[in-house]
């Protein structure tokens, strides 16, 4: 893929319009391949109905209790988490609409984006409260309390800084699904959260092929970019409540972790974009490759240390 500009030459120069303007056509280039795969699906298809009843409260139903759930202690932990992360959809797409922008090809991927991920939402909670999966109460008030403190990007710096964060972060988001499907214990939600993960994967090839694209046409500029989301990356759940209690016991779990971010999220990104091998940078694009070249080494050597603890606390458990 070759994409040139014919008013600008140097990486340096260019301005978060200008690059709007330069990667337009690849975006609806990409959004064309997106809608030729992408497959229409039901989010009530995926829901056991026939399962469900009335809750406490004004229906005087059944209260919530830990044993009506099919769901193993982790998956209920992981499922909150990743319908609270998709719970914030109103503040994500406000961040990606003032960024890319509402008009062209832009515009139409920001909305279809939307329209998709809003479907993870409705299917999760529906699965959730239908099955009596998880606590409805308990749920409803960590919903409350993470959609009114809303979200903000940690990487405002520039457009490229939000492609290159998007592209990780989808990813990362597809292997949590999964991950919590096959740790869940039921079928119906493994099959649930894998139709969502489907999803999620067609919009990370999205935001990789753009920024490879970004690449081609400023690479200096995408490979700091690059480097300062990888280095400081953090899922966009991170200010939920319960936050860092829940994603350590996730990551035991393995939902989750420093092995999976390094092997499943970080690395099949930098290797299918050839990142640490992308020739002829100018001084501040080198040296972003050579900052995230040590990252990812430090960063393997830090799961190594974890699997070696995961491995014994496992072992422990096992013996108890």
């Amino acid at each position: 893929m070759t994409v040139t500009s014919p008013h600008l030459a140097r990486s340096d120069v260019w301005s978060d319009a200008a690059l709007l303007h330069a990667l337009e056509e690849v975006v609806e280039r990409e959004l064309n391949r997106h809608l030729g795969v992408a497959k229409e699906w039901m989010p009530h298809e995926y829901v056991p109905w026939s399962d469900g009843r009335n809750f406490d409260g004004v229906m005087e139903g059944e209260a919530w209790a830990p044993d009506q759930s099919k769901v193993t202690a982790i998956g209920r932990i992981a499922l909150v988490v990743n319908l609270l992360t998709e719970d914030n959809l109103p503040s994500y797409h406000h961040e990606i609409a003032t960024l890319f922008g509402r008009d062209g090809a832009w515009g139409t991927w920001v909305h279809r984006w939307t329209a998709e991920e809003g479907r993870h939402a409705i299917a999760m909670r529906d699965y959730l409260l239908t099955s009596r999966a998880v606590d409805p109460v308990e749920l409803e008030r960590f919903r409350m309390v993470h959609m009114s403190e809303g979200f903000e990007h940690d990487h405002r710096h520039s457009m490229l800084h939000s492609v290159a964060y998007v592209a990780f972060q989808e990813l990362a988001t597809r292997v949590s699904h999964r991950n919590t499907g096959r740790e869940s214990g039921d079928p119906v939600c493994d099959r649930m959260l894998a139709r969502i993960a489907t999803d999620e994967n067609l919009h990370m090839v999205f935001y990789r092929n753009l920024l490879a694209a970004a690449l081609q046409i400023a690479p200096d500029l995408a490979m700091q970019a690059i480097r300062d989301v990888v280095v400081a990356f953090r899922m966009p759940g991170h200010g939920m409540p319960g936050f860092e209690r829940a994603a350590a016991r996730m990551a035991i779990g393995g939902i989750y972790n420093l092995r999976i971010h390094h092997d499943d999220v970080l690395q099949p990104v930098l290797r299918h974009l050839k990142v640490l091998d992308i020739p002829e940078l100018g001084p501040e694009g080198l040296r972003a490759q050579e900052e995230l070249g040590l990252f990812m080494a430090g960063l393997n050597e830090q799961a190594v240390r974890f699997d070696t603890k995961r491995a014994t606390l496992l072992a422990r458990r096992a013996k108890s």
